[in-house]
């Protein structure tokens, strides 16, 4: 596939090369900053609304005194400056008393200003105590508040006249302090939460970042898999899968070069190859014309080995080009074609590997018969090569087995051998590429091929489970009537 962009698309960009404009760490200094000014206003805004209320009540238990006084003193027998040291006492204008459907001024100063607020501290909620603070605050100096709170000895209520200017100036003092206060103790906390934030996820996540667009440069260099860290959280538990992941990618890696290197060789040896089995076929048709009878009995077989030889290497890069041609298929004598097989290898009744066919009578399959032949071949030139590996061979003992049947619209065809059997450390990867063979020196191709033309059938190949030797399952179902009907008219 082509990496080029196309017309009017921007060129992608490398992830190893892409600028980063907000990263984890702004993200997370942005969402720390966030969270102290949450912070912040959590702290201050209720404890600003609470000092407010506190200063006022302080002045109403002031007031609460200074009217007990007042109060049990006979009327008009405090001397004026006992009166103004009371009231300054408060901090009050007026302080008022309400008994009894009927309201006593207890101590007044000189003529009062206009009320500009009022504010009874018997009913505040939390909400309204939050707007009057901040109201205090925003407001300009000069106001005058009316508070109304509880009275002393069984009143109804008492109230005060007060300046807000004081109330307005301790606020902002008070303000400044918690402010300060609450934004040190604040920004350490969020220091220290980012720095551990960034301490133990940051930082990990980084540096699975780095290494993957590392890797992502030079797959095959195993120098850049990512080492794991040995942490056991999810960041380990995601650095050990990604060192993984990246030592599977650089063996397959590997193997496919290794392909590619042998398909390079194949191909460059290709041409000669069917410049010599095109010469030995000219002279196999020579053969033919000699009268002799035993040149006339192995000259069809001499020649039929050789036409396959050659179609075999028209088609050897067709495993490296992703799939063999589609077969060709029809109706196929089970029996003849194993006995081709036998023959091919080898196995006439004198040899030291016995062999044994058990087909059903007149068994045929619907199958392309090159193809079929290959698998089966593949099948047991493997049982043979296991079988000989314990020389010297005896045909009651080291024996091939072949037994074919018809289940509805399946052929199955059984391919044992009473060999050492297949390794259960190689039974995974049977059927991969390169990686299958059982025998030193094998290219681990042939069960992978046989595979792949089964699967092109429609069918299965498959290792059974048996207690002695090796046993290979081919099941090739039938096509549809319509589909063999029309390959036959297309043959025609």
């Amino acid at each position: 596939m082509s990496s080029q962009p196309t017309e009017g698309t921007p060129p992608r960009v490398p992830a190893v090369h892409r600028r980063v404009r907000f990263g984890l760490s702004s993200k997370l200094l942005m969402l720390t900053v966030a969270f102290v000014t949450m912070a912040e206003v959590a702290i201050f805004v209720p404890t600003v609304a609470n000092f407010r209320i506190s200063w006022l009540s302080d002045r109403l238990a002031a007031a609460r005194i200074a009217a007990l006084v007042l109060d049990a003193a006979p009327e008009e027998m405090i001397p004026m400056d006992l009166t103004r040291q009371l009231l300054q006492s408060v901090g009050a204008k007026v302080v008022v008393v309400k008994r009894e459907e009927t309201r006593r001024l207890l101590a007044m100063s000189d003529m009062p200003p206009p009320i500009d607020r009022h504010v009874d501290m018997r009913d505040t909620s939390f909400w309204q105590a939050v707007v009057e603070a901040f109201d205090t605050l925003t407001a300009g100096n000069g106001r005058t508040l009316r508070v109304v709170g509880d009275a002393p000895r069984g009143g109804e209520f008492l109230e005060i006249v007060i300046p807000e200017t004081p109330l307005r100036t301790a606020m902002l003092r008070f303000s400044a302090t918690v402010l300060g206060i609450s934004l040190v103790l604040s920004l350490m906390a969020g220091a220290l939460v980012y720095f551990s934030l960034h301490w133990l996820f940051v930082r990990p996540m980084r540096r699975l970042t780095e290494r993957m667009a590392a890797f992502r440069d030079a797959p095959e260099d195993a120098s850049r898999i990512i080492v794991p860290s040995g942490r056991s959280d999810e960041i380990g538990i995601a650095e050990e899968a990604l060192a993984d992941l990246q030592t599977e990618l650089v063996q397959t890696l590997a193997q496919k070069t290794h392909l590619a290197a042998l398909g390079l060789a194949v191909s460059k040896i290709n041409h000669d190859l069917r410049n010599l089995l095109a010469s030995a076929q000219l002279i196999s048709d020579r053969l033919v014309a000699l009268p002799d009878p035993a040149v006339q009995r192995f000259a069809p077989k001499l020649m039929a080995a050789l036409d396959r030889a050659i179609n075999y290497c028209q088609q050897t890069l067709s495993y490296g080009r992703a799939q063999e041609p589609l077969p060709d298929r029809r109706e196929v004598d089970v029996a003849a074609l194993l006995n081709e097989v036998r023959q091919t290898l080898g196995l006439h009744p004198e040899a030291d590997i016995g062999w044994v066919a058990e087909v059903d009578r007149q068994l045929t399959a619907d199958a392309d018969p090159d193809q079929l032949f290959r698998v089966l071949l593949n099948l047991v030139r493997n049982a043979v090569q296991a079988l000989e590996a314990r020389t010297p061979n005896e045909p009651q003992r080291d024996l091939i087995r072949v037994s074919g049947r018809r289940v509805g619209s399946i052929v199955e065809i059984e391919v044992s051998d009473t060999g050492p059997g297949i390794p259960e450390a190689r039974r995974d990867r049977l059927f991969a590429a390169f990686q299958g063979s059982a025998r030193r020196g094998g290219t681990g191709l042939g069960l992978p091929i046989a595979d792949e033309l089964v699967r092109a059938h429609g069918g299965e190949l498959r290792l059974l489970d048996v207690t002695s030797g090796t046993t290979f399952l081919i099941a090739i179902p039938d096509r549809p009537v319509e589909a063999r009907q029309r390959a036959q008219r297309a043959r025609a």
